[in-house]
């Protein structure tokens, strides 16, 4: 039987921690790094070669596929903002590839002890180049309609082209992947506030309820019903409607 998730996830600026029963996924790649902390039970990865591992600790990349299988499992996840000073922190570590021996072999020799102290610490968002700052900026004020590079370009002053690449340097994903990353986290936090999931997809700027439920799937995977049914919220509503600073899946 596949194990349900049952928790409490606390949203805060760069990052969403997830504390409780882990709960098995399908396929996915998150738009965020993730950290992995099994305090008990067992939590098996594997990733886009079909290569499985059961796990007490480990960091995967942003954009890197895997499969979750939980049994009678306890721990914390970690969702950080890839520019965020811990997510920064994080893709600093060596081997962060695509594979599980990468992502076991990112964390210390400590493993969840270190990962644990790591995760502790205070982390706001990181500085980042002044036109990626705009930009963002600009796609907090946009996140309820469509968004277009052009646009979110004219308005940090400099070149598509440029920002496509700032994106990718500074916050380590394309455009495209963020911006999805941001819809979900606005999503999430109305949402956290009492919206609906067909509200939430409009409000964060989804075609409709479908599109936020493939997304969360690919993101994520699991259906949005399933991850809210056993959903306790922390921190207040409306805290961080959008991406804190310079990023922010």
């Amino acid at each position: 039987m596949t194990q349900r998730w049952n928790g409490t996830v606390f949203l805060e600026p760069g990052r969403l921690t997830f504390h409780g029963r882990i709960g098995s996924a399908h396929a996915h790649a998150h738009a965020a790094v993730q950290i992995v902390i099994v305090t008990s039970g067992t939590v098996e990865l594997t990733d886009r070669h079909g290569h499985a591992r059961p796990v007490r600790g480990a960091v995967i990349p942003a954009r890197a596929l895997h499969t979750v299988r939980a049994l009678d499992a306890w721990g914390t996840l970690v969702y950080c903002d890839t520019d965020s000073v811990l997510g920064r922190a994080v893709r600093s570590r060596p081997a962060a590839g695509d594979r599980i021996a990468d992502w076991v072999g990112a964390g210390p020799p400590d493993g969840p002890g270190d990962l644990a102290r790591l995760v502790a610490r205070e982390h706001p968002a990181g500085p980042a180049h002044p036109a990626v700052r705009a930009a963002t900026a600009r796609i907090r004020t946009l996140l309820g309609g469509p968004i277009r590079l052009e646009d979110v370009a004219a308005a940090a002053g400099i070149s598509p082209s440029r920002l496509g690449h700032l994106f990718a340097q500074e916050v380590g994903m394309s455009f495209p992947t963020y911006l999805r990353w941001a819809r979900l986290r606005r999503a999430i936090e109305l949402v956290r506030a009492g919206s609906t999931l067909t509200r939430a997809a409009h409000g964060a700027g989804f075609s409709d309820s479908s599109h936020l439920t493939r997304v969360v799937h690919e993101m994520f995977g699991t259906a949005p019903s399933e991850l809210l049914r056993g959903l306790r919220w922390e921190g207040p509503a409306g805290a961080e409607a959008a991406p804190h600073g310079t990023h922010a899946g």
